[in-house]
């Protein structure tokens, strides 16, 4: 990797690692509050730096007439010589325009497809490590190939990180003829790979990964290596250790150098209230007796006397006179019932399970064991589990077989991750709305891309009917009329059980349909293809939502295109918005529309004490009307952001807490 890189992306100096990375930023409040400032600025400059990207783009467009007569051997030429060109100038403009041309007339040549000139501003945009917001449909996938093959042509290794395994392998599979002509070798990671499969993986070019696993694999690196202190002095002691030092596993991931994260703000925002840890099994011979007892000490408190309930946080606190009942029950017993702020926890986890996390909703029964579902992406987390005896409790609670207690050994969130790349970069269709905490936490400037083509879905609004029972009858009607026109319908939910209550009433109403949740996950791609057909109902959580692109036949497209009905608010206006970007794409026709009620998670969240109020003012047909709807919608969000934001901020601050405690007894990240 040349010099003339480094400098352009402001690398001054390395963290002390086992590989390339950036030291971690120690930012403290007035950073990030400037931080937000850059970034709110930076919307009110976005005007100039979009002409400056349709230059760039002009530029590359230029050189289309060019390259489309040369012959393919001669473009294999041209891109052996802009390779050189840029491991020696880095990625100054002028090989940088080359290569971009080059790589849209091997996509036209090899896929099919050429990029518009609003892909190649959003792939420039990424290439100075920025987030490109660019319209749903808009082909971010193919945008992608054009930072990713300059940045591996200039010597570094790219990682391409994605939401999915589905999405993953699918682009890597996708554009895997491109990066071949360019002479670069693509890596795919997922979950079932051996270490020597990851380690071949990471060693190409560029590598497709999902942000989870990515991270885990970090993390096993510095578990492996973490006696070593990098740099000279790890040489150092092998030079003296000789051959008595055992032979080391190689490491997973070659360094941080470029990253381009699609679905940004799922990753970087949504995702990072968590943070991610490595833990260890731990026997507990007298486990199932001790979580027995705290749930049946859990479910004889109050909440109005014992605990404090906090749902929106998702926490549970035991109040002075929970904390003498748990005293009291203790008195006698043995083992951690005897340590006060042990039995307290183990109460409070107790709590948690019984309150807090649902059946169907947070996690699913599979061949009796305990899976956790991903509330961003409606998908499995495989081979994950809850810390602290959380995943314990549960068990008990759901009498299942208990596993084995985990004890966290490593841990890091997001946010210090990937400020760790050398550069990092992003695209995706809703970011606008977190442009100042991207600026803030990430140094990622949001720059809006604007649509290839108009905009042709129409918005019908929203219903917010009084209770689910109307609503539920709402959406079933409108599925279908709709089928009935010959349109295509994704009703999106929120949770599994919610898809599957969607598909009861389908089915008492007579209509065939598909549905998609974490349970039908291995046929999502056969779903999917035909999600698009006429009559084609398809009911869907999240797995849907992000990165999915339903084709639409031609006589959907005539009748009107797909219509999307959403039947529950996110937290985030931005999911919701990335649930209606299924129709509408690239100048297809479509529409979209929210069928809610007043119970819905959300509302009884972040509004609940507006809810009486709102409920006298129903209409005799069961609907709010319509202005109160929008403001309790535009309320409820609001708050539960503000709310996000301050446990991500939390997330991060307790991360270097624990970071400390783990340093200190020599078991840090």
């Amino acid at each position: 990797m040349s010099k003339a890189l480094l400098e352009g992306w402001r690398v001054r100096d390395f963290a002390a690692s086992l590989y390339a990375e950036r030291r971690d930023l120690k930012d403290g409040r007035l950073d990030r509050l400037l931080g937000r400032l850059r970034g709110r600025w930076a919307q009110r400059a976005a005007p100039l730096r979009r002409r400056r990207l349709q230059q760039f783009a002009e530029r590359v467009a230029a050189r289309a007439a060019e390259l489309s007569a040369l012959e393919t051997e001669h473009l294999r030429d041209r891109a052996t010589a802009v390779r050189t060109a840029l491991q020696v100038q880095g990625l100054a403009d002028a090989p940088v325009v080359e290569c971009f041309a080059l790589v849209r007339e091997v996509c036209s040549r090899l896929l099919g497809l050429r990029h518009y000139p609003v892909q190649l501003m959003g792939g420039y945009a990424m290439l100075r490590g920025a987030l490109a917001e660019m319209p749903t449909g808009e082909g971010k996938t193919l945008t992608a190939v054009l930072p990713a093959v300059t940045v591996a042509l200039a010597g570094a290794p790219v990682h391409v990180i994605t939401v999915n395994d589905y999405l993953a392998s699918r682009d890597a599979a996708y554009l895997a003829p491109v990066y071949e002509f360019f002479a670069l070798r693509v890596g795919l990671i997922v979950p079932e790979q051996t270490p020597a499969q990851r380690v071949q993986a990471y060693g190409c070019d560029v590598t497709y990964c999902v942000n989870k696993d990515l991270v885990f694999d970090y993390l096993r690196d510095r578990l492996a290596r973490k006696r070593a202190r990098g740099g000279a002095c790890a040489v150092l002691d092998d030079w003296l250790a000789g051959a008595c030092r055992p032979a080391r596993s190689p490491l997973l991931l070659r360094g941080l150098y470029f990253a381009i994260v699609d679905e940004a703000d799922s990753v970087l925002i949504d995702e990072a209230r968590t943070p991610l840890i490595i833990s260890s099994d731990v026997d507990d011979a007298q486990g199932r007796e001790l979580y027995a007892q705290a749930l049946a000490l859990a479910a004889s408190l109050d909440s109005h006397q014992h605990y404090l309930l906090r749902r929106q946080e998702r926490s549970i606190e035991l109040s002075d006179a929970g904390r003498v009942t748990v005293a009291e029950f203790a008195r006698g017993l043995p083992g951690l019932w005897r340590i006060p702020r042990a039995r307290e926890e183990l109460v409070e986890q107790g709590l948690s399970a019984l309150h807090l996390f649902q059946l169907d909703r947070h996690y699913l029964i599979v061949d009796g064991k305990l899976q956790i579902v991903d509330e961003y992406t409606g998908r499995v987390m495989a081979d994950r589990s809850w810390e602290r005896g959380l995943q314990q409790m549960i068990e008990v609670k759901e009498g299942l077989a208990l596993s084995k207690r985990r004890d966290t050994i490593s841990r890091i969130t997001y946010q210090r991750f990937f400020r760790r790349y050398l550069c990092l970069a992003g695209m995706t269709g809703t970011a606008i709305e977190v442009a100042p905490e991207m600026c803030s936490v990430y140094a990622l400037e949001v720059l809006p891309i604007p649509p290839h083509r108009p905009l042709r879905r129409r918005d019908l609004g929203q219903r917010v009917f009084l209770d689910s029972e109307r609503r539920w009858a709402a959406v079933v009607e409108r599925a279908a009329a709709m089928r009935a026109d010959g349109r295509a319908v994704l009703i999106g939910t929120r949770s599994v059980a919610a898809s599957e209550l969607a598909s009861q009433r389908l089915l008492a109403a007579g209509l065939p349909h598909a549905v998609l949740n974490a349970r039908q996950d291995a046929g999502e791609a056969a779903i999917i293809a035909q999600a698009g057909q006429p009559g084609r109902i398809t009911v869907a959580t999240n797995m849907a939502g992000r990165g999915t692109d339903i084709v639409l036949s031609t006589a959907v497209r005539q009748a009107g295109g797909l219509h999307v009905i959403l039947s529950e608010y996110h937290d985030a206006a931005r999911i919701d918005r990335q649930l209606f970007g299924r129709a509408g794409r690239q100048g297809d026709p479509g529409s979209c529309e929210a069928i809610v009620s007043l119970d819905d998670e959300l509302f009884v969240a972040h509004a609940a004490l507006l809810l009486g109020w709102l409920r006298a003012r129903v209409t005799s047909d069961g609907l709010l009307p319509g202005a109160l709807g929008i403001s309790l919608r535009r309320f409820a969000q609001r708050a539960a952001e503000r709310q996000n934001s301050r446990i991500r901020r939390q997330t991060v601050e307790m991360d270097k807490q624990v970071e400390r405690s783990l340093a200190f007894a020599g078991r840090g990240e």
